[in-house]
C-alpha cells in the first residue's frame, strides 16, 4: 500500500504557490495551479539543480540555471537543455491537508 506524506495545510498553499518537501529521500515540489494540486520532483534532469525559484508560466515550470522548462501536470521536458522528463506524483486533499504519494504515479 502506497504511502502518503503531508504538504501543508490546504489553507497555506493557495492558488498559484508551491512547496518543496522531502519524500523519503526524494525532494518534491507541490504545486497549487488554479486549485488543482500536482506534484514533480524538484530537479532539473539537464543538470541535477532544484527547479523551484525558477518562473512559473500558467502549467510551466522554468529552470533558474539554464531555462530548460518542465510541464508542472505531468513532468513532461517541453524546452532543452533537458531532455529527460521529471518525475510526476500523486497529489490529494486528505481532509484539510494536501498529501504526496511517496511513489510516482505509473
Amino acid at each position: 500500500m502506497a504511502k502518503w506524506v503531508d504538504v501543508a495545510p490546504k489553507a497555506e498553499l493557495r492558488p498559484g504557490m508551491w512547496r518543496s518537501v522531502d519524500v523519503d529521500g526524494i525532494r518534491v515540489a507541490v504545486f497549487n495551479l488554479d486549485g488543482a494540486f500536482f506534484a514533480i520532483e524538484d530537479v532539473c534532469t539537464h543538470d541535477g539543480g532544484i527547479l523551484t525559484g525558477g518562473a512559473v508560466e500558467g502549467d510551466v515550470i522554468i529552470c533558474p540555471r539554464h531555462g530548460a522548462r518542465f510541464s508542472i501536470r505531468t513532468g513532461e521536458v517541453l524546452a532543452p537543455p533537458a531532455y529527460e522528463d521529471v518525475a510526476a506524483f500523486p497529489v490529494r486533499v486528505e481532509g484539510d491537508r494536501v498529501q504526496v504519494r511517496e511513489t510516482p504515479s505509473d
